[in-house]
């Protein structure tokens, strides 16, 4: 189950992008989805999650309100649409897939089994 994200780049404070996680391969509708984003020097945050359906999402503190995330199961694609981008929104983002069996909300990094090579997203002030 490859994880492919883009949509990274620089913008400024205030801004918005859309990040995109694509796969190919496995039954991309059983999985648990989720953000997660690091930032020079720190550990790495949860971000958002998204249920199979994407009837049912879950948001980190820092991010509630400005961010969306949203899945097309069609596609095998999810997304982050990030709006209201600040500074400290600079970091590396992650998407990451949780196999089956499994439960919704994932929040924690080590419940995710797949992960993605990352996308940096630059916000300037």
């Amino acid at each position: 189950v490859p994880l492919q994200a883009s949509g990274g780049g620089l913008v400024q404070a205030g801004g918005s992008l859309r990040l995109s996680c694509a796969t190919s391969g496995g039954t991309f509708g059983v999985y648990i989805m989720g953000w997660f984003r690091q930032a020079p020097g720190k550990e790495r945050e949860f971000v958002a999650s998204i249920n199979w359906s994407g009837s049912s999402t879950y948001y980190g503190f820092p991010v509630r309100g400005r961010f969306t995330i949203s899945r097309d199961n069609t596609k095998n694609q999810m997304y982050l649409q990030m709006n209201s981008l600040k500074p400290e929104d600079t970091a590396v983002y992650y998407c990451a897939a949780d196999l089956p069996p499994t439960t919704f909300p994932k929040i924690l990094e080590s419940s995710y089994d797949v992960w993605g090579q990352g996308t940096q997203v630059t916000v300037s002030s």
